[in-house]
């Protein structure tokens, strides 16, 4: 029983958490990341202040707060071993991207592909923004280089895994803002594959291939 009402709590934690979100980025794109403050943000979703910070402690954390990390590296987690570094990255950052925009057309606006690309825009051109962006890349980049497992103990392995993972990302990135540009037009993770393509020579980066 105490189990169900902790699942329950979560559940109307995350639900909380997502709707504070979705207000908040709305309103930044609206009005201005700087324009905005957190008791606008607390009015149109509905709760106190204190609410919105002990969801979100920064005003930063409202808009580069998210579980892609967790997402990708399940994926990362799942795949063998026996892949190349960058196939079992690559893949994984591709298949987390189709998840992410599967909700393209849903009512909820905290997974809805309208809210991440107005997310996305707001780290590529807030300079608030920017500098906790690339800290939430190194943070993805070491939760890559953890779901690896035991092909990091050693030093040789872990320098790898953080070359591969770094690499990965900076191309992501590359198809990140290309999909920002092109107003989400062209499917997110053949974006991905096709930058990853680009970058490694590797045609066969595609969710659920074999390896």
């Amino acid at each position: 029983m105490m189990e169900r009402h902790s699942t329950l709590r979560e559940q109307r934690r995350a639900e909380t958490q997502r709707t504070i979100q979705a207000h908040a980025v709305r309103l930044f794109t609206e009005r201005g990341y700087d324009a905005t403050a957190i008791n606008d943000v607390a009015d149109a979703a509905g709760v106190s202040p204190m609410t919105v910070y002990r969801h979100f402690p920064t005003k930063e954390d409202l808009v580069l707060v998210d579980q892609h990390r967790q997402l990708i590296a399940e994926r990362i987690a799942a795949s063998s071993p026996a892949q190349p570094l960058v196939r079992r990255i690559g893949r994984a950052l591709i298949e987390a991207a189709a998840t992410l925009t599967s909700g393209r057309r849903t009512p909820d606006l905290a997974t809805s592909e309208q809210f991440l690309l107005d997310r996305l825009r707001l780290m590529i051109s807030t300079p608030a923004l920017r500098a906790k962006h690339l800290d939430n890349y190194y943070a993805l980049q070491q939760a890559i280089v953890d779901a690896l497992g035991d092909d990091t103990t050693e030093p040789d392995a872990a320098f790898h895994a953080h070359a591969a993972a770094s690499a990965c990302l900076a191309t992501m990135h590359t198809a990140l803002v290309r999909w920002a540009e092109d107003d989400g037009k062209t499917d997110l993770s053949t974006l991905i594959a096709a930058a990853l393509a680009a970058a490694f020579g590797d045609d066969d980066l595609t969710p659920g291939a074999d390896g």
